[in-house]
């Protein structure tokens, strides 16, 4: 999208045809524990995405049994604490990047059963997510692994319906850019600048630029899997009171 826009059609053909074979889409769902390989726009390269895996392995990782303990982590990093964990300042101060969605899915709890939704822009324009990511190097292969985790902020009254896990102590959701902020993530910042950024960003987009949808079953023997109809609307009787 960002190479369309841009006009830049080497771009958008070095994308396509040498860069998507090396990532694991189209991803029509796909959870953060399966590590999916995607494309993310890094700040030095804003405007050429690179190949990396979502679960962010900080560079300092010295041992597969490490990597191994900390990937499922470290998928997301909540907004208000980036520069707080170990795990994420270095990289939310020297490497920002976007991720491009469609849509999202979260969970609503009822009578405990969970029941998926599928949550997009009303625009129908891709998301962008907020994210960073790091540069590991692996012990025993030696190859450069680069890995990414998406920044997440407070879940909006939208959310807050949806997302109503009993065991977290509120709701969340990713950190949705628009253009300009997009933009503005990208920029070399230092840690009051974007202390003062991050203040600003972390409110969340309001729940009339969002439409939503049950879908079908994510988990378990009913899961259809990575399939383009993964989205598509499914009826829930028992929600019709919950969503009114």
């Amino acid at each position: 999208m960002r190479a369309k826009r841009l006009g830049d059609d080497r771009a958008v053909l070095e994308i396509e045809e040498k860069l998507a074979p090396l990532t694991d889409l189209p991803l029509y769902h796909a959870s953060g524990f399966q590590h999916p390989k995607m494309f993310i726009y890094p700040c030095q390269t804003p405007n050429l995405p690179i190949v990396a895996t979502w679960g962010l392995i900080p560079h300092w990782v010295t041992s597969t049994a490490q990597q191994t303990a900390i990937w499922n982590k470290t998928i997301n990093a909540r907004g208000e604490t980036l520069l707080e964990k170990a795990s994420f300042r270095e990289a939310a101060l020297n490497n920002r990047c976007l991720i491009y969605v469609d849509g999202f899915y979260e969970h609503h709890h009822l009578n405990k059963q969970t029941y998926p939704f599928y949550i997009g822009l009303k625009n129908e324009q891709p998301m962008c997510f907020a994210g960073i990511f790091d540069v590991w190097l692996h012990p025993e292969s030696g190859k450069e692994w680069v890995s990414f985790a998406i920044v997440t902020t407070k879940g909006n009254s939208l959310l807050q319906r949806i997302h109503n896990n009993p065991r977290l102590s509120g709701p969340r959701m990713p950190l949705i850019l628009n253009e300009s902020e997009a933009n503005h993530w990208l920029l070399p910042d230092d840690e009051q600048v974007l202390s003062k950024k991050m203040a600003h960003l972390l409110n969340p987009k309001p729940e009339e630029e969002f439409v939503y949808r049950s879908v079908a079953k994510l988990r378990g023997a009913a899961y259809a899997g990575n399939i383009p109809s993964i989205s598509d609307p499914v009826e829930y009787p028992e929600l019709a009171f919950a969503f009114l």
